[in-house]
C-alpha cells in the first residue's frame, strides 16, 4: 500500500504505464547501446549518445522521424530547430524534456496497477473507481458524456456543500455567521459573503465551491503567489 501512495504523489511528474526499456534517462537505455567516449548525460543523466546509437539505423549520427519510436514523434518538428527533418545530438540535448511521451492524469489507474505490492489494497482503490466510474454512466451505455460528468459534479459540489452546512451552522438557521465559521471559510468569509450581510448561506456557498482554482500572479520579488480564491476542501472547516 505504501507504493500506491508513492505512487499517486508522483502522478503529475511519473504518470503512466509500464517503463519503456529505452526511455530516455533510464539505465537500461544506456546499458543496451553504450557509445565509444565520454557519454554526453548532461544534467539529466540522460545519455544522448546511447539513445541516438539504439535508433540511428544509418548511423548518420542523427535520428529521423521514421528511425524513433511512434510514441516519441509528437514533438519531433519542436525539436527539430532547425527543420531538416532530423533531430541532431545538440538538438536532442535540449529539447529532451518535449521527447518524453505524453502524460495524462487517467495514467494514475496504470500507477496503481503496476506499483503495488498489496493487491489486496490495489484492489480495493480500484473498485472504488470503478463503482464511482460506473455511477457516472447514468445511460449505461459504456462511455462518460460530457453531461454525465457535469451532473456528477454538481453533485459532488451539493454534497460537499451540505457537509459544510451541517457542521458549521450550529443554530440551524440554514446560514453560517462569522462566529460560526471555522478555518477557510472563516478565512475567505467576506469573499464568500457576496451580498455583505454577515452570514453565509447555502447558495453563497455552493458558488464559491464552483469556482475555479485561483490564479496565480507572480510577486515584486519574482516568486509566485496564488490570488484569494474559494477554499479549499482539505482545511475549509477545521
Amino acid at each position: 500500500m505504501r507504493r500506491i501512495l508513492a505512487a499517486l504523489s508522483l502522478t503529475l511528474l511519473f504518470a503512466g504505464g509500464l517503463v519503456a526499456i529505452d526511455e530516455p534517462g533510464s539505465r537500461t537505455s544506456s546499458d543496451k547501446a553504450k557509445p565509444t567516449g565520454k557519454a554526453d548525460k548532461g544534467t539529466s543523466g540522460w545519455d544522448v549518445d546511447a539513445f541516438i546509437k539504439l535508433y540511428d539505423k544509418d548511423n548518420d549520427g542523427s535520428l529521423s522521424m521514421q528511425e524513433l519510436p511512434e510514441r516519441y514523434r509528437h514533438n519531433f518538428a519542436r525539436i527539430d530547430t532547425n527543420k531538416d527533418g532530423k533531430l541532431s545530438r545538440e538538438e536532442l540535448r535540449r529539447g529532451m524534456l518535449h521527447l518524453h511521451p505524453r502524460r495524462r492524469p487517467s495514467d494514475v489507474v496504470f500507477n496503481l496497477v503496476e506499483m503495488s505490492d498489496c493487491d489486496e489494497c490495489c484492489a480495493e482503490e480500484l473498485q472504488r473507481i470503478y463503482a464511482f466510474l460506473r455511477k457516472l454512466d447514468t445511460d449505461r451505455d459504456g462511455k462518460i458524456h460530457a453531461d454525465e460528468l457535469k451532473t456528477a459534479r454538481e453533485g459532488l459540489l451539493q454534497a460537499r456543500v451540505d457537509r459544510i452546512m451541517k457542521e458549521l451552522d450550529a443554530d440551524k438557521d440554514g446560514k453560517i455567521s462569522r462566529e460560526e465559521a471555522k478555518g477557510q471559510i472563516k478565512k475567505f468569509f467576506n469573499d464568500l459573503d457576496a451580498n455583505k450581510d454577515g452570514f453565509i448561506d447555502r447558495a453563497e456557498l455552493m458558488r464559491g465551491a464552483a469556482e475555479k482554482p485561483a490564479e496565480v500572479s507572480p510577486r515584486k520579488d519574482g516568486k509566485q503567489q496564488k490570488k484569494a480564491g474559494a477554499p479549499s476542501e482539505k482545511n475549509e472547516s477545521k
